[in-house]
């Protein structure tokens, strides 16, 4: 009896530890679990992948009638939410959207909003298809959007878009145009409850940004900072002349072609995007021209003896300079508008260092060289000629 009464708290905790596994999946958040207040009872939902959304609906499929509830958890009154359906594709353009915010006299408006371009202010109007009910509510950080929606009859597929951004000055504001607000799209089955992935232009788009960011890392953000550090310390080695010029200029020229590809891709990014990226668009502008600049310039270089040689040296070596400096920042820029995983940042902040680390090595480096090569020039026996040139026989050099 004692030997039971002491095992007892251990099969307690034992039986507490299973327990816990077992109640541990359904404590999470999904609409399965969730229950509506006001007798509001949805025959199918699906849990979103992203912006921690959720569809509920009813779907008559004699009269074609979908009766809606999208909920985003952790919403605020700083926060527009939408859902929509888009019957030209998976993207936002074309979207015939259902939308709801806090206004200023503290209650949550539902209205509709039809998406004709990406530089949209989810103006109110009407959508394509009847839609009637809407509403919104706004409890325990939780905005929902109910709404009946009269469909025709080929809808029952649908392609859906749905979507989280900021109030600014009592109206929706543009949202963030990287991570899982380009990834909120999919396929929706009204009648079978499947949905299917993003993998329509919003993914597109977001690999296409990926390239561009990835071009102009390597080309302005890594190859120019090498090409210019082969420059300016291989050529104190005697033995490396010529072989850093064409180095250097192997280096620069392909750094170049990469960066105008890269800044192709970006001039395409920033016409599709209704989001606010001059800053980072300017400063790659701006490397562009001064890249060309520097392109024919070396068409135009003097030789070393040339009286113009010195004027064309602090040229080439500023702007060479102004490149290095605003590729690095605008590279950081672009990773805040991209925002990756961390890993990125870290292995970009990991090259800049490294090369930081070797300029300054290197620097040392050739300054020691420099200077003691200035030294044994100096310290040269020099050789004295005499007026007429017979000093030598009378000292017996000679």
């Amino acid at each position: 009896m004692n030997g039971a009464r002491a095992d007892s708290p251990h099969l307690a905790l034992l039986s507490l530890a299973l327990f816990s596994l077992f109640l541990a999946p359904s404590l999470a958040q999904t609409c399965q679990s969730y229950a509506f207040s006001g007798n509001r009872v949805y025959a199918s939902c699906v849990d979103l992948p992203v912006l921690s959304s959720y569809l509920h609906w009813n779907y008559n499929d004699t009269s074609y009638v979908a009766d809606i509830a999208f909920r985003v958890t952790g919403a605020t009154s700083s926060n527009w939410v939408s859902w929509a359906i888009n019957p030209s594709g998976l993207q936002m353009v074309g979207s015939q959207a259902l939308v709801a915010y806090q206004n200023s006299s503290g209650s949550v408006w539902a209205y509709t909003s039809p998406v004709d371009s990406l530089q949209t202010s989810l103006s109110p109007g009407t959508l394509s298809f009847g839609v009637s009910n809407i509403s919104a509510a706004l409890e325990s950080s939780e905005m929902t959007i109910f709404a009946t929606l009269q469909l025709s009859s080929g809808m029952t597929t649908v392609n859906q878009v749905w979507q989280v951004g900021p109030v600014e000055n009592g109206s929706p504001g543009t949202h963030p145009t990287s991570g899982a607000n380009v990834e909120s799209v999919g396929t929706l089955n009204f009648l079978s409850g499947t949905t299917g992935g993003t993998g329509g232009s919003g993914s597109s788009r977001q690999r296409r940004r990926n390239v561009h960011g990835v071009l102009n890392a390597v080309s302005w953000g890594t190859l120019m900072p090498m090409g210019a550090l082969i420059a300016r310390y291989l050529k104190v080695f005697q033995s490396a002349d010529p072989a850093w010029f064409y180095l250097h200029i192997s280096c620069q020229a392909s750094a170049y072609a990469v960066g105008v590809a890269g800044w192709a891709t970006g001039l395409k990014l920033g016409s599709e995007s209704s989001a606010n990226n001059k800053v980072h668009g300017n400063i790659g502008l701006a490397l562009s021209v001064l890249g060309t600049l520097q392109g024919f310039a070396l068409l135009l270089r003097p030789k070393k003896d040339h009286k113009y040689r010195l004027y064309w040296n602090m040229y080439h070596h500023t702007v060479g300079y102004t490149v290095i400096v605003l590729s690095i920042v605008n590279v950081f820029k672009g990773l805040d508008i991209l925002d990756p995983e961390q890993k990125w940042r870290t292995a970009y902040i990991a090259i800049v260092a490294s090369l930081g680390a070797s300029a300054a090595v290197l620097e040392a480096i050739t300054w020691y060289i420099v200077i003691k090569r200035k030294k044994a020039a100096s310290s040269a026996p020099k050789i004295s000629h005499s007026t007429n040139g017979d000093d030598g026989y009378r000292n017996g050099r000679v």
